[in-house]
Parts: structure tokens; sequence; C-alpha cells
């Protein structure tokens, strides 16, 4: 699986980008279809939860989209990638009904 990291407006150090891509390509162990994802990492200008993770997998049909904002980047991946391991099970147990 591809998987495409973009930060903005600064630089991601290797062990986050480690971490973001250990961590969406155990979502490909939920369903083999997965072409590939795009991960975008932002700062938020106000509050202590500022760190912003969108993850947009890219599967037959539609795309999966997850954001979440937190304290860390890592935290707010860990929540991302659950949420699209859910959509992922979910988008999987439709393709079986039809």
């Amino acid at each position: 699986m591809q998987i495409d990291i973009r930060s903005v407006h600064f630089k991601t150090d290797k062990k986050l980008d480690q971490f973001i891509t250990e961590k969406v390509s155990k979502l490909s162990q939920y369903f083999d279809g997965v072409i590939g994802s795009e991960v975008s990492l932002k700062v938020a200008n106000s509050g202590t939860d500022n760190k912003i993770t969108e993850i947009r997998l890219s599967v037959p049909g539609n795309d999966l989209y997850a954001k979440k904002q937190s304290k860390s980047f890592e935290e707010a991946t860990d929540e991302a990638c659950e949420a699209l391991r859910r959509q992922l099970i979910k988008h999987k147990a439709k393709l079986k009904k039809s």
C-alpha cells in the first residue's frame, strides 16, 4: 500500500513518519482492497489539542476518511486509524452482502 504523508508548515521527524506508516499499514489487514492512503498533519492555532491528523484511504468504490484532533500527532493518528478500522470493517461487510 502506498502511504503519502504530508505536513503543513513544518517538517516531520523520522520517528513520527515511521509511527504513522506502521499504524496506517496495519489497516490493510482488515480489508485487502486498500489501494493507498494520504495522511495530512496540521497544527491548529488554538488550544492544547492543536495537532490534527487527517487520513484518506483509497479503496475501490469510495474513499474512507477520518480527521482527529489531539494533544500529539501520535494520539490523533491512533484515533484516526481506529475510526478507519471500523469504517473498513463496515465497508467489507457491505461488499459481502452485495
